[in-house]
């Protein structure tokens, strides 16, 4: 895929290369850190490339650098998830969940209810929250919004805690950045999960959640 109509710099190019080179995980992580700080459209294969090695410094400071670019790096990132390696796919995820561009909701919705990596799922539930909804045709936000908000009420259930934290983070975020239709029964499905919730720290956030979409009234 061709991400630039004009040829590569030779700085683009050296920045690429001492990517491509680099022989030790520091002077990797270094020379991600550099590319990512060039903000450029040419360095989005290579910071694509990096989310599935194995360094996690590297693969931050590759985050970094897709998020920076925004929407431009979306479809790059959409394109190329890796279906085998699962660290590559959370770091996509988290990117994509950064960018906030609701051109990932689909991949969001797919990741957060079915991948087997508990880490890709809990990246997703965070995403699902945190879309650009206003980006959307206006005729299909409320049914984009809804099965965001279906998706992360299921999820909320799991029987794993962490991922029932990340649905609960998920939800909060839906509904303050949607209209009375999504944050009305997000708020009263909150204080139905406070009821059954055994966990102390889903509990615990939960409540936060709940302050948040229903804040204290202040008297005169």
């Amino acid at each position: 895929m061709t991400l630039l109509c004009e040829p590569m710099s030779q700085t683009e190019r050296q920045l690429i290369q001492a990517v491509e080179q680099a022989d030790t995980p520091q002077r990797l992580v270094q020379a991600v850190q550099a590319l990512s700080q060039a903000q450029t459209q040419a360095a989005i294969p290579t910071l694509i490339a990096v989310l599935g090695y194995n360094n996690p410094g590297a693969a931050l400071a590759a985050v970094d650098g897709l998020v920076q670019l925004g929407e431009v790096a979306v479809t790059p990132i959409l394109q190329q998830l890796d279906g085998y390696n699962y660290g590559a796919r959370a770091y996509a995820t988290r990117a994509l969940a950064a960018i906030a561009d609701p051109r990932a909701l689909e991949v969001l919705l797919q990741a957060a209810q079915f991948d087997f990596a508990p880490s890709v799922r809990r990246a997703a539930c965070k995403g699902l929250g945190m879309l650009n909804w206003q980006q959307l045709a206006p005729e299909a936000l409320l049914a984009a919004q809804t099965e965001a908000y279906q998706a992360l009420l299921t999820i909320a259930q799991d029987p794993d805690w962490a991922i029932r934290y990340a649905a609960v983070v998920g939800l909060q975020a839906l509904a303050l950045k949607s209209g009375s239709e999504i944050r009305t029964p997000i708020a009263q499905q909150l204080e139905t999960l406070l009821n059954t919730e055994q966990d102390l720290s889903v509990r615990s956030r939960i409540q936060l959640a709940s302050q948040q979409l229903h804040p204290p009234t202040v008297r005169a």
